[in-house]
């Protein structure tokens, strides 16, 4: 089965996850992260979703899902260990037209979820079609080890140069070739070794004098 791979926005929308168990709170944490409007549907919790209801963080009802309880919403997770009540929210789900991800069911599912390594606002997502999850993870593990926390700063660096262009009305061919000059300088290696003056000293030359890590407000992790 092929997927279309795609980066949705969820920020605001009516999100659902039916059940409450380990699976369905790392799915409505996700959610939340992306700041998703989330609602929960299970007549049990962890504690760790009993806390997000009880802060109002997010909507339960303490109940079994029932045929209609889609309607309205954007995107749906269905983690429960009831195959029947899967089977039902799937239908309900392609009648209306409402995203699905059925936890470890790939085939109900009109949407499934990479393993994602993330660095700051860097994310590399990994799938195998719903085919070895397991594999899909262990290579997000060997990509932590090839991108660390200096891809999050350069990151930050790079979006805090382009701000400071659109102040400055800089002309779109002068701003393509300072980012180019910069993802092709030694600016990640400068970052991973924390060698400050190397990378104000490239910031200057590339960039123009006066620029730096300091000015451009981007903080250097310990």
């Amino acid at each position: 089965m092929k997927f279309y791979p795609i980066c949705l926005r969820v920020a605001g929308r009516a999100c659902l996850v039916i059940g409450g168990g380990a699976v369905a709170a790392q799915k409505v944490e996700s959610l939340l992260n992306a700041d998703a409007a989330v609602t929960v549907i299970s007549p049990e919790l962890t504690p760790a979703l009993a806390t997000l209801t009880t802060t109002q963080r997010v909507t339960h009802h303490r109940r079994r899902y029932q045929c209609g309880d889609l309607q309205g919403f954007f995107l749906v997770y269905a983690a429960t260990s009831d195959a029947q009540a899967q089977m039902e929210i799937a239908r309900e789900a392609e009648a209306a037209g409402v995203l699905l991800n059925v936890v470890d069911t790939p085939q109900l599912c009109s949407f499934i979820v990479p393993s994602i390594m993330q660095r700051g606002d860097l994310q590399i997502a990994t799938s195998t079609s719903g085919t070895s999850p397991a594999l899909a993870r262990r290579i997000r593990r060997d990509l932590e080890q090839s991108f660390g926390p200096e891809y999050d700063v350069a990151l930050r660096l790079l979006g805090r140069l382009r701000e400071t262009f659109k102040e400055r009305a800089l002309p779109a061919a002068e701003r393509q070739r300072i980012f180019g000059t910069l993802v092709d300088s030694p600016l990640i290696d400068y970052l991973r070794a924390g060698q400050h003056a190397d990378i104000d000293r490239l910031l200057a030359t590339t960039v123009g004098d006066g620029v730096s890590l300091a000015t451009l407000g981007v903080e250097f992790p310990a």
